[in-house]
């Protein structure tokens, strides 16, 4: 007699779909029997450079010692981290990406009781990481896609213990600037943690200029997420980090998993770190990408989601499954973003020149 293992578990679990990825090049391969290099895949935000030659070098280095276990308190990258952002060590948490830290700030500040508040159309981990912990969901719907701000403040309850808010926004990719975050975290109760979300950051038209974290010294409830996937071009290592206030991140490494960031991740994003030629590359091909594909757009008759990310959202004017589709035919992957909630969009990754040609060749075909 077979045990029913899924109602045997925690309520808040059962009641969770499982986060759903870009397909892999691989598993288009299997199902429609593509050459692999023939497939292009602008689905998951990846940045289209591939690895520069001096991670793969530290990368290489690394192998040496991959049978011994990685620094678990990550010291040589978070010491980088600490002189470039100019903030002591002790305010920095590594994680598995920076999606580790999300969830890990939810399961040290949620329970059942308790409330955290998040946008329409932000990114699906929120409320996978608040719903997993049996805490509350507040959506607050958004504005001309993004974030409002304004409704956001004003959905904070007494049981609220927590803010998510990414800029830029994935997938949407609509970006606030400094004075609007500054007006929300004086809006905040002190006590209520606001998680800025900041994966894309490098890639929108401030990053230079981007001053969250020093932010940090006045408002000690915020917390700045980055990720080493994106425009650093390390998806596969998995490396991301918080900033916080020296207490919070006191309590994210009492849960942390030991050696959550492993010795070949760690040696990638410290090399990946200092590479400042390959960030360069990554923004003007970013920005070239995003004028190359918006054109495409204009020129099928199509609208489109101003982005500040690497990715745009485009409206089908129809159902977009049956397009993704029809491009999955023909070697080219995209996102479909139905779940949430943008049944009619389409988000393309920024790919290479080539690549992105390639899309909108396909997009003119299907329509």
């Amino acid at each position: 007699m077979s045990c029913d293992f899924i109602g045997q578990a925690l309520p808040a679990i059962q009641s969770l779909q499982p986060y759903q990825p870009g397909k892999p090049i691989e598993e288009l391969v299997r199902e429609q029997g593509l050459d692999e290099t023939s497939i292009v895949k602008l689905a998951s935000n990846e940045n289209p450079l591939g690895p520069s030659p001096v991670v793969t070098a530290a990368v290489n280095n690394a192998m040496a010692s991959v049978s011994r276990y990685p620094d678990a308190n990550g010291f040589a990258l978070k010491q980088a981290l600490a002189e470039r952002l100019n903030v002591p060590m002790e305010q920095i948490t590594l994680g598995n990406g920076s999606n580790d830290l999300l969830v890990l700030l939810a399961e040290c500040y949620l329970n059942t009781g308790c409330s955290a508040v998040y946008s329409e159309y932000a990114f699906f981990v929120y409320s996978l990481a608040v719903r997993a912990t049996g805490a509350e969901g507040i959506v607050v719907s958004a504005i001309n896609w993004g974030h409002d701000l304004e409704a956001m403040a004003n959905a904070v309850r007494e049981d609220t213990r927590m803010v998510f808010l990414a800029n830029p926004n994935n997938p949407t990719g609509t970006h606030f600037n400094e004075t609007e975050l500054r007006w929300f975290l004086d809006k905040v109760p002190s006590h209520v943690l606001v998680i800025l979300d900041e994966a894309y950051v490098e890639y929108s038209a401030d990053a230079d200029s981007n001053n969250s974290i020093a932010l940090i010294d006045q408002y000690s409830n915020l917390v700045v997420t980055r990720t080493f996937s994106k425009a650093y071009g390390l998806a596969g290592c998995r490396v991301g980090y918080a900033i916080s206030n020296p207490q919070v991140a006191d309590i994210l490494n009492r849960l942390r998993q030991p050696f959550n960031v492993n010795s070949l991740g760690q040696a990638a994003a410290l090399a990946a770190l200092a590479d400042d030629e390959y960030l360069a590359r990554s923004r003007v091909l970013n920005r070239e990408g995003l004028v190359q594909l918006t054109t495409g757009f204009n020129a099928l008759g199509l609208k489109w989601i101003p982005s500040a990310g690497n990715f745009i959202c485009v409206d089908m004017g129809c159902d977009a499954l049956p397009v993704y589709e029809e491009l999955l035919a023909q070697g080219v992957i995209v996102r479909p973003v139905g779940n949430y909630g943008m049944p009619q969009h389409l988000r393309i990754s920024v790919g290479l020149p080539e690549e992105n040609q390639r899309c909108l060749d396909a997009l003119e075909a299907v329509l």
